[in-house]
């Protein structure tokens, strides 16, 4: 299975949407939206911004690896 490193961000305050590229062996806990300036962390049970506001999974995620921010 081929790991998609790319990952469309939508924040959820402003509904402001970017493609992001994803690091490969870990996971991002933060990110700050680029229009509204918020700071975006995951959702409770998430490891990631990317598995909570993305359009794709974490690589470590998308490799059934547990994922350690």
């Amino acid at each position: 299975m081929e790991i998609v490193l790319t990952s469309t961000i939508t924040c959820p305050h402003c509904e402001h949407q970017k493609i992001e590229q994803m690091p490969v062996d870990a996971c991002q806990y933060f990110y700050k939206c680029e229009k509204c300036k918020t700071l975006l962390k995951p959702k409770s049970g998430d490891c990631c911004v990317f598995c909570s506001y993305g359009t794709v999974p974490c690589p470590p995620i998308q490799k059934d690896k547990n994922c350690s921010a």
